[in-house]
Parts: structure tokens; C-alpha cells; sequence
């Protein structure tokens, strides 16, 4: 329900221009858009990263109540002097004709070695709205953690991905205690606390 009555149709876009071509694709906008208390905003300047949609994929054993998560190198962090090294969830973007389940499950095999055959869905998130266009799909799937461990990655793409396998509790302490800050694997720890037990439940 839309609370305020505006929405795209409110928005034009004056002038585009695309100012840097990369890893991240970087547009700066002048647009202007209609206002809450009625009329229309002064020109303004807005840059953001477009990119394709993406996926991540919280990997939860019901059985051995444990998460698999990997770890790898981050530039956000390094850039705040934070640890650069984060605990995240599978994650990756789309190419061209791919599902966004399809991504899923080929990031899962990529990052953990993993094959699974289902996934659930859990949220549908904007990463940075004030920055970018990336809209992240939310999955979770079942495993067996016992098998999990290891280096992985694609070489070619630069990516050292570790893969750590913790008790659900330890890795949900991580995100109270701040240890875990990135926000996909936040909304997945907090959505697996939500429905941890209907989860377990199921496989007994």
C-alpha cells in the first residue's frame, strides 16, 4: 500500500550520461520528482551503480542445526578500516537468460562446492537504494554441513573463498554481537532464527 501517493510516474529523468564502465557500471542522473506536500523538486544530480539482479543463498543443515558460511576479501570494509574479510552468505549476480534460481544454485556450487536441487525463498531486498539499482533475491537451502569445508572460487574472477561451517547459535551470536555486519547475511540469520524451528522440526 502506498502510503505517500507518489511513485515513477512522478519522476523525470532529465539528462543521463554514463560516467564510468566496469566491474560496476556508474550513471549520473539529473532528474526531478514530485514532492509530498505537492509540486515538483528542483533539478538534482543523482549518481548510481546500475547493475543486474542478484541472489543470495543462506546454505542451513536441520539436522546438525548448522549454517555454512564463506569468507572473502571485501573492499567496502578495507576502505572504512574495518576487517576486510567478511562472513557472508553464497551470493552472486545474474548473466544474461539466467533465472535468478538458476544463479542461486550455480553460486552455491561455485563458492561451497555444493549441489542442491531446491531452495526456498526468504526476502527480496534493495542493497543500497541511494546508490544503486541492485535488488537482491533471498534463498535458503538445505544441506548436510558434515561435507563442508574448503577453498573455493572462481580463479579467473579473483575470487579466495573459505567456507566455514558454525552452530546456528554461534553464527546468530555474530549478528548481535556485530561480528557479522552485511546485511544479506544479516536478513538470512535473522530469517533462519524466525523459522529455525519449523525447519528443524520438519527433518525429524
Amino acid at each position: 500500500m502506498k502510503l505517500s501517493g507518489l511513485d515513477a510516474s512522478d519522476v523525470q529523468v532529465q539528462e543521463e550520461a554514463k560516467v564510468y564502465s566496469g566491474f560496476l557500471k556508474l550513471f549520473k542522473y539529473t532528474i526531478t520528482h514530485g514532492l509530498f506536500k505537492g509540486g515538483v523538486s528542483r533539478p538534482l544530480i543523482r549518481e548510481a551503480t546500475v547493475r543486474p539482479p542478484s541472489v543470495g543463498v543462506i546454505l542451513f543443515d536441520p539436522v546438525h542445526d548448522q549454517v555454512v558460511l564463506v569468507e572473502q576479501f571485501r573492499m567496502g570494509p578495507f576502505l572504512s578500516d574495518d576487517d576486510p574479510w567478511l562472513l557472508e552468505v553464497v551470493a552472486g549476480i545474474s548473466e544474461p537468460g539466467e533465472t535468478l534460481e538458476e544463479v542461486a544454485l550455480r553460486e552455491v556450487e561455485e563458492e561451497t562446492g555444493y549441489q542442491i536441487t531446491s531452495l526456498m525463498p526468504v526476502s527480496d531486498f534493495y542493497v543500497s537504494p541511494g546508490a544503486s539499482n541492485e535488488k537482491l533475491k533471498l534463498f535458503c537451502g538445505l544441506v548436510d554441513a558434515t561435507a563442508a569445508g574448503g577453498i573455493f572460487g572462481v580463479a579467473d574472477e579473483g575470487e579466495d573463498i573459505r567456507v566455514h561451517v558454525l552452530p546456528f547459535r554461534e553464527a546468530y551470536d555474530m549478528v548481535e554481537d556485530g561480528r557479522i555486519a552485511n546485511a544479506p547475511a544479516v536478513i538470512a540469520l535473522q530469517w533462519l532464527k524466525l523459522h529455525h524451528h519449523e525447519l528443524c522440526q520438519h527433518e525429524k
